[in-house]
């Protein structure tokens, strides 16, 4: 058994062999795969301590191991190790030692113009294309799980820590954690700094074993981030086809991918996003590979045209990738943006243009039992404002003598009478005047007097902050319910006619000069 970079070492022996009929050792070559084995019975002889790993026992010997332990510990501080990361699944599995291995892939290729823009923009970014679709892969997880911002993916290295590894031949890969947390407030381009920076400190410790790294967080029952996988890879036009040339003879390549029935691979991960780069023609393709425990083929399927569809937003289409935050980007298909577009171009008709008010009575009526208004543990339905605000709007009427385009202050805390006060303000053709009950006595007087404002509705606790001269109505003392209307009365309250032409409410705005300046804004 051997990984994956010993296939290269196996394949360049092998022609060597075919082709001179010989092969040549180098029997002065300081180390052999034989001798890791070696050294770590001896390893084992001479400690009485617990190594997972095959190669942990001369790593230990020749490497920082005090550096690496604090940097994963560091890494991994407070990440949810044992819990998997929030995909929309189509069903969850029965238990996490049930696993069939059954799973599915899908493939797309970039293309030659989304190949080029991607490349462009790695040579402006001044990275590298793994760096790239390694961000494109966390941008693409955080807006599928609906907003996750701590991601923690596995990735397998070649573990060969050393030079003198690179040409021997034996199972050196090392699985480690990837962890971004990511906020959603980020660039792109900033997303791609902090992966630059997030995978070359995890490969300067990547010869610290996985088992030592999971040492660390005894609670945690099983590394989950390890289902979730990304690998990046370059290959040849004919490593694609699976085929290799050993001298002038072709030899066809078994699949990574075992197949075990009609659209069905062998799957060790949940979620795998697979890179690859033609070294030749530089194009780029994708491969999603997931498990048939959590996802139907369908729902990759759809996964595999929302990640093409983010790859041309971003490298083809207007998304600033300099200023524009990460959560602005869309995983919505054409089909699905039409579906929305179609919704909100839904005509409703209006008969005409009502007054703030006018549309109020009208939801009174239809809703009367619904809840209008609630401000922390108070609520009241829709019969009960227009209740009160009619009760209101007579006291203005009949005591003050209020006229359609009079100004009305109101200076009141953030409460249910403050509505109550604007709706029975506009029900009697009054010009509504928001004051803040935080501005000083002085500041409000100057106020009112720049509005000619005929009176203020008040209060409990604003109602001590006007003068004696200063006429005004404290809404928490004349909205009783219990105050009866009769028709007479309502039929008052119906002819007086406000337009939507007619003022609405005046605002004040700081001014050129800083001094409060009142605007006036209409109904409609």
């Amino acid at each position: 058994m051997f990984d994956f970079p010993s296939a290269d070492l196996f394949h360049r022996d092998l022609n060597e062999a075919y082709t001179t009929s010989q092969l040549l050792l180098e029997d002065d070559y300081p180390l052999r795969y034989i001798d890791c084995k070696i050294e770590i019975r001896r390893f084992f002889s001479t400690h009485d301590k617990f190594v997972c790993n095959t190669l942990d026992a001369i790593i230990e010997q020749q490497m920082p191991m005090r550096a690496a332990t604090t940097f994963w510990l560091d890494t991994l501080c407070d990440c949810k190790v044992d819990q998997p990361l929030p995909l929309p699944v189509d069903r969850q599995r029965i238990s996490d030692d049930y696993r069939t291995g059954r799973g599915t892939t899908v493939s797309f290729d970039f293309g030659e113009e989304l190949s080029r823009a991607f490349l462009a923009r790695v040579s402006m970014c001044n990275t590298t294309p793994e760096y790239m679709t390694l961000a494109c892969y966390y941008a693409f997880l955080f807006k599928l799980t609906n907003g996750e911002k701590d991601l923690c993916i596995g990735r397998n290295t070649h573990g060969r820590y050393k030079p003198e590894l690179m040409s021997l031949i034996g199972m050196f890969v090392n699985a480690i954690p990837l962890r971004c947390q990511l906020d959603p407030h980020w660039s792109f381009k900033r997303l791609v700094n902090e992966v630059y920076e997030i995978v070359t400190d995890a490969m300067n410790y990547s010869y610290f074993p996985l088992q030592r790294i999971l040492a660390q967080h005894p609670l945690a029952s099983k590394p989950m981030f390890l289902d979730t996988s990304f690998v990046f890879g370059l290959k040849k036009g004919s490593e694609i086809s699976n085929e290799i040339m050993i001298g002038d003879v072709c030899l066809g390549l078994a699949t990574h991918s075992i197949s075990i029935g009609a659209d069905e691979i062998v799957s060790k991960f949940d979620f795998s996003l697979n890179i690859y780069q033609d070294s030749v023609t530089q194009q780029l393709s994708c491969t999603i590979e997931a498990s048939l425990d959590l996802f139907e083929t369908e729902t990759i399927n759809r996964f595999a045209q929302r990640f093409h569809i983010m790859l041309k937003e971003l490298f083809e289409q207007t998304f600033d990738w300099l200023h524009d935050p990460i959560y602005k980007l869309s995983l919505m298909l054409p089909d699905e943006t039409q579906l929305v577009k179609s919704m909100n171009e839904v005509p409703i008709p209006f008969s005409s243009v009502n007054c703030i008010h006018q549309e109020f009575i009208y939801q009174a009526i239809e809703l009367s039992q619904k809840v209008a208004v609630e401000l922390d543990d108070q609520s009241v339905t829709y019969s009960e404002l227009l209740h009160f605000a009619q009760v209101l709007s007579l006291h203005l009427l009949h005591k003050y003598g209020i006229k359609p385009g009079d100004i009305i202050c109101q200076c009141v805390e953030r409460s249910i009478h403050m509505v109550i006060g604007i709706m029975s303000i506009e029900m009697v053709g009054g010009v509504y005047c928001p004051l803040s009950p935080e501005n000083p006595a002085q500041r409000l007087t100057m106020l009112l007097q720049q509005v000619e404002s005929h009176i203020v509705l008040v209060d409990n606790m604003t109602r001590d902050k006007f003068a004696d001269d200063i006429v005004t109505l404290n809404v928490n003392t004349n909205t009783n319910p219990y105050c009866f209307i009769d028709f007479a009365d309502l039929d008052r309250l119906s002819m007086i006619r406000v337009s939507s032409e007619c003022i609405s409410h005046i605002i004040f705005t700081s001014g050129s000069t800083g001094v409060p300046k009142a605007v006036s804004i209409k109904s409609t």
